[in-house]
């Protein structure tokens, strides 16, 4: 039997019996059912996540096997990016610098994200745009492989080239002349013997006794061989490619032919005295580019340092010519 509750009322001075309005009642039922509601979420809440499901388990499990798959192959590409790094750092400032070559810049190589960037980046990303992501990383080092590679192929053909260049560069004296005693008259102005004025003296002259052997002082082809009446004489003139060309003049006789290749000293005729000369010598003249050089800065591979300064100082004495 449902109990009737009174009350006092104190305007009447009589017990009256209590009614509650229906809205209170209404009012109560929604605060009992959203209790009911609350604590149920709550308590499905903490079942499903201190008690999941065998399905739930299995999902969770995969999960975690495929976020320690990323981190592996995140940090492998971290690792491979860093030392992808490290060679176009090698590249730019080791290998090309050898060859006088200008690095790569970094624009036209594909530059990854900054790694915190990067991490922040990841650490939002739902698992259709983490995968992009490892793709996008991946097609992001497959690019800079392929300049890396495509930078070492220009640097190996450099160092055939560089093989080539120093071969045909002139780099020994063209007489034997190891102690620097036969060194007559410099590069530079100089007083001619015929005529006793200053005049522009193009190359070097090397006292040496007839019929001493002289050396092509690097590889090429021989372009003129002979006595053209320009007062060098019997003389030779040797195409080295890469701009430069050697003269050899004066000589008694020579020994090869315009069109015969010649390496690094082989002997291509004898010192002598004909054409414009006042005693046996040989005149020795560097071309490059057509402009005659001082050749005292081509002795680098039959000289020490110390040789070469004495050389530089003998060379520079205001002398008179042979020629």
């Amino acid at each position: 039997m449902k109990k009737i509750k009174y009350f006092y009322n104190t305007n009447t001075l009589r017990y009256e019996k209590l009614i509650t309005p229906f809205r209170v009642k209404l009012l109560r039922v929604f605060s009992f059912l959203a209790a009911v509601a609350v604590a149920g979420f709550l308590f499905m809440q903490i079942a499903y996540r201190y008690f999941p499901s065998a399905n739930e388990e299995k999902l969770m499990l995969e999960n975690n096997r495929l976020q320690d798959r990323f981190d592996l192959v995140q940090q492998e590409i971290q690792q491979m990016s860093r030392q992808l790094r490290e060679i176009e750092k090698r590249d730019n400032q080791v290998y090309r610098s050898i060859f006088e070559a200008s690095p790569i810049p970094d624009s036209a190589r594909a530059k990854m994200m900054e790694e915190q960037q990067e991490q922040r980046l990841i650490a939002s990303l739902m698992d259709k745009e983490l995968n992009g992501s490892i793709i996008s990383q991946i097609k992001d080092l497959r690019n800079r492989l392929f300049a890396q590679n495509k930078s070492f192929d220009a640097i190996d053909n450099m160092v055939k080239n560089k093989e080539a260049l120093l071969a045909a560069t002139p780099a020994i004296q063209p007489v034997s002349n190891k102690d620097l005693s036969r060194v007559a008259s410099g590069f530079g102005y100089r007083i001619d013997p015929v005529y006793k004025t200053t005049k522009m003296h193009a190359g070097l002259d090397f006292a040496a006794p007839q019929g001493s052997p002289v050396y092509a002082t690097a590889d090429g082809i021989v372009e003129l061989a002979g006595n053209t009446g320009n007062g060098y004489g019997n003389h030779v003139v040797i195409d080295h490619g890469f701009s430069y060309e050697t003269l050899y003049g004066h000589m008694v006789r020579v020994k090869v032919k315009a069109g015969q290749k010649i390496r690094r000293g082989e002997v291509i005729g004898w010192v002598g005295s004909t054409g414009k000369s006042t005693g046996p010598h040989l005149h020795y003249e560097v071309h490059k580019n057509g402009t005659p050089l001082d050749p005292i800065y081509y002795f680098y591979n039959d000289l020490t340092p110390e040789q070469f300064d004495r050389l530089l100082k003998i060379a520079a004495t205001g002398n008179q010519s042979f020629d």
